[in-house]
Order: C-alpha cells, then structure tokens, then sequence
C-alpha cells in the first residue's frame, strides 16, 4: 500500500512537535507500505488544503495523521472525529463558508476506517503503551480528521483515513511538573508497529479496547 503519514507542525508556543519529529523518523518502508511523509500546519483549513494538494500530486491508499496530545500517557489511535467546525471562511469566490457547506451536508461525525483496534492492539503487543481513543479533542486534530471523513465519504470513497495522537516527549515537559511524555524512540517503534498493521483489508478485529472514563 501507499500511505500518506502526515503530522502536525508546533503550536501553542512549543517549539517542537513530537509527531513531525516521530514522523520525519520513519523509514520510508514499513513491511509492505510505501510511505510518504508530510509535515502540515496546525491551521483549521489549511492543514487539509496541504494534503488535498498532494492528493492532486500522487495517488495513496490511505492517510495517517499524527498529532500531539499533551496530557497523555499512550500513543491513542482515534476512532472518531466529530463535526464541530464553528469557524466560517469563505471560498475563494465568496460563496458559501465551507465549513457551513460541511456542517450541513456532511454526516454528525466520521468513524475511522482503518482498523484502530488492530492498529491498538499491535502496539501493545510489541510492548508500546498504547490505548483506544473516543475523542480526538475539539481542536485541530479532531476537525482533520472528521475533514478526512468527509473527504472520504464525498471524493474518495477507496481511501483509508486514519488519526493516532502521540504524548509529549520528555525535554517537552520539563517545566510541566506531574505531564507524561514517552521518549521519541518508543513513539517512533509505536507508529512503524502501527502502520504495518494496516492493511488492504480494513475490516478490524473484534476485540475490547475501551474505557470506563
């Protein structure tokens, strides 16, 4: 398969990002994938312009974004993204505001179809702290991926699209006392074992993965 692994680039005055540094990281062969990495902006809209225009450029049989979590302990692959794009901008011809046009035709929200449970489960079992996630936050993270969603459902219907937050890495935390973080190399062997896991096969395992909080 080709997969687009795509990751956010710093934000909230960090002056790094553990998924653009976990993700410029990996090989560009993983088992059977080729992989194509991307860094993007953390911008509502623009992260996904940026990926709509590779998409013009080559031809992938899934995309993974990876974005920061700060506050967790676990590399989280998501399984939904929710459709709470409040912004209003305008397309170029000043028509009806996107995010308008997506609210109203576009589905409450969009699960993931790449298996996350398995994706979930690989990692643990290569000993990666690792756990399902219900929500993706209502930041930038969660607006790509419902946006991939949408773009999924309305352009490419062959498409897997995906999401995996990853924690803080450790000079990240230094002066946030009590914050978790997970070393670079942990995050970096956790997203390879991840996306060997995908697979042509989008049917996900039958497995519990989820929580009581």
């Amino acid at each position: 398969m080709k997969i687009l692994v795509t990751a956010f680039d710093p934000f909230n005055h960090e002056k790094i990002n553990p998924a653009l540094e976990a993700v410029q990281r990996l090989p560009d062969i993983v088992g059977e994938h080729t992989i194509t990495k991307m860094g993007i902006p953390t911008v509502f809209h623009e992260c996904l312009t940026v990926i709509k225009q590779q998409l013009k450029l080559e031809t992938y049989d899934a995309i993974l974004a990876i974005g920061q979590a700060g506050g967790r302990y676990e590399i989280s692959p998501e399984r939904i993204g929710i459709n709470v794009d409040d912004a209003r901008i305008p397309d170029n011809q000043g028509n009806q505001p996107i995010d308008q046009v997506i609210q109203e035709n576009g589905a409450p929200a969009y699960f993931s179809n790449m298996p996350v449970k398995r994706l979930t489960q690989a990692m643990k079992d290569a000993g990666i702290p690792a756990s399902l996630s219900n929500s993706a936050g209502t930041f930038v993270c969660n607006h790509l991926l419902y946006q991939l969603g949408y773009l999924h459902a309305t352009s490419y219907p062959n498409i897997q699209f995906g999401f995996i937050h990853v924690p803080f890495i450790p000079e990240q935390v230094i002066n946030k006392p009590d914050t978790p973080s997970m070393s670079l190399d942990t995050i970096v062997k956790g997203l390879t074992v991840a996306i060997a896991a995908i697979s042509t096969n989008s049917h996900d395992d039958s497995i519990a993965l989820g929580q009581t909080h």
